[in-house]
């Protein structure tokens, strides 16, 4: 039976691809801090859809937890066929403001777990030369972000790591997905401060669902770099052709409150 790995998985999109997962017959293997909240979704999936589930309760800014991930389901002889790294997190402030642990977590968790996650789990799908990777970005990839700097910088680290992984990757029978959503309505704003921000009244934004529909679909298919919602895409591209300081400038207004 075909497993997935998905990390963040107790709240938001690490939901709904677990259910995108297993309505589709396919095992799941949860990944998150809470205990209690992984344990109920794995409940419910299992009554629903029939699948086994298994719980990692790991926090991915801890060093030893993020080390044992991977020989754990190796001494449970559990292998991963997909994987969903998920997890991140974002900080709404200046970048002096903040403590230098607070963004050394912000970097454990949105790139060095994503990326050693990604190093360990694709050598076995290599061997098999059968396997798809989902790394979650965003729009914010595609731009500098005053007042969530790292965070900014992290997906655009997301965004270009994935998408030099999926060339390295063709005709291996393992795919890369990079998503970029926008604004999706997610538990994202609340534990980052932002839920006064200009940015979340520019326009509507897309559910958790959608966004994972989205993302399920283009990961099975194999695409590379995809963008959730007709006006995320065309801001992504007119970045491109705007000066940076209007850029730098459009942001930093998004990013006040109103």
């Amino acid at each position: 039976m075909p497993t997935a790995l998905i990390t963040g998985a107790s709240s938001g999109l690490g939901i709904d691809f677990a259910r995108l997962f297993a309505k589709d017959g396919i095992d799941v293997v949860l990944l998150a801090r809470s205990s209690e909240k992984l344990e109920k979704i794995a409940l419910e999936l299992q009554k629903s859809y029939g699948i086994n589930t298994h719980v990692l309760v790991k926090d991915l800014s801890n060093e030893a937890d993020l080390n044992s991930i991977f020989p754990e389901l190796q001494s449970q002889k559990i292998e991963i066929d997909y994987l969903v790294n998920n997890a991140g997190f974002g900080h709404h402030t200046a970048f002096a403001d903040l403590s230098w642990k607070d963004h050394q977590a912000l970097i454990r968790v949105n790139i060095e777990a994503l990326t050693q996650l990604t190093h360990e789990f694709l050598t076995p799908m290599l061997e098999k030369r059968k396997g798809r990777i989902l790394q979650i970005a965003s729009t914010a990839s595609f731009q500098p972000g005053p007042y969530m700097a790292l965070y900014y910088a992290s997906k655009a680290y997301v965004r270009s790591f994935g998408e030099a992984l999926s060339k390295e990757l063709e005709d291996t029978g393992v795919s890369v997905t990079i998503l970029c959503p926008g604004p999706t309505k997610t538990a994202f704003f609340d534990k980052a401060g932002m839920n006064q921000m200009r940015l979340l009244k520019a326009g509507q934004m897309q559910t958790s669902e959608e966004v994972a529909k989205f993302g399920y679909r283009k990961m099975m298919q194999g695409k590379r770099t995809v963008i959730s919602g007709m006006m995320n895409k065309m801001g992504a591209m007119a970045v491109r052709f705007v000066p940076k300081g209007i850029i730098l400038n459009a942001v930093k207004a998004l990013h006040n409150s109103v």
